[in-house]
């Protein structure tokens, strides 16, 4: 009986320094990719010199944009330069949005988590605003540690029609959301899966532009998905947008 390979989804890093630069990502996006979603993980640098964007996009099945403590560059929407203390990080802005665009050409899935949603956004020709609206987006500092920043929660609207909802028969769920950055204008060409219950911030946007699904959220699901079904929801759609790309191959 032949098994039938898993397929493969790209997973952008980060540009971090500790005592030297290093590519970073979090285990916890990696993780439910290879438990819920059934993928192969291969980490994506983001180092534009180190990144053929065709060879990964013939490669790769799908995409994954990870949440990040860096923000999207404001001269790539023409924003206004950035808060104090929030990091930029150009080289993941370059190699993202490359990536992204050539993915969604070839009509293989893209997902974003928190500034992942925030690059989709920009790639389709809209614009990023710091101001989020309040404590319940981002609570406390990075140097609190995650669990602490993780430690919120506020409710989400899922469109009765999307995706989301219909993914996890319930059209309320409460989500925990760490991010300085929100949607100010919604790029062209996206939909709009959920939005924020308090304040009405877009917190989920969904296209098919080239016959490929791009699906992000602005919370995290990755973050104690163990214990949350409407969070596993999110890579069980994942799972079923890659397995229906490398059926295409």
């Amino acid at each position: 009986m032949t098994v039938a390979a898993r397929p493969i989804i790209g997973v952008l890093c980060c540009n971090e320094t500790i005592d030297r630069a290093v590519q970073t990502v979090a285990t916890r996006f990696v993780a439910p990719l290879s438990r819920f979603s059934h993928a192969t993980v291969v980490l994506v640098p983001a180092v534009r010199d180190a990144v053929d964007t065709a060879a990964f996009a013939g490669m790769l099945d799908g995409l994954l944009l990870t949440g990040s403590r860096s923000n999207v560059s404001p001269e790539r929407y023409g924003g206004r330069p950035l808060p104090t203390g929030q990091r930029c990080d150009p080289e993941r802005d370059a190699v993202a949005l490359a990536l992204a665009e050539r993915m969604i050409e070839a009509g293989k899935p893209v997902l974003g988590i928190c500034r992942g949603l925030q690059e989709i956004n920009v790639l389709f020709g809209g614009t990023l605003s710091s101001d989020c609206g309040g404590a319940q987006h981002h609570r406390g500092s990075w140097d609190d540690g995650f669990d602490a920043l993780f430690d919120h929660c506020h409710d989400v609207h899922l469109h009765a029609d999307g995706l989301l909802a219909r993914s996890t028969g319930h059209q309320r769920i409460s989500v925990n959301s760490v991010h300085e950055q929100g949607i100010d204008r919604l790029g062209a060409g996206l939909s709009i899966e959920a939005t924020a219950a308090d304040d009405g911030l877009i917190e989920a946007v969904r296209a098919k532009p080239c016959g490929g699904d791009v699906l992000a959220v602005q919370w995290h699901p990755e973050w104690d998905v163990e214990n949350r079904p409407e969070s596993r929801a999110f890579f069980t759609l994942a799972s079923d947008l890659l397995r229906a790309s490398a059926a295409a191959r």
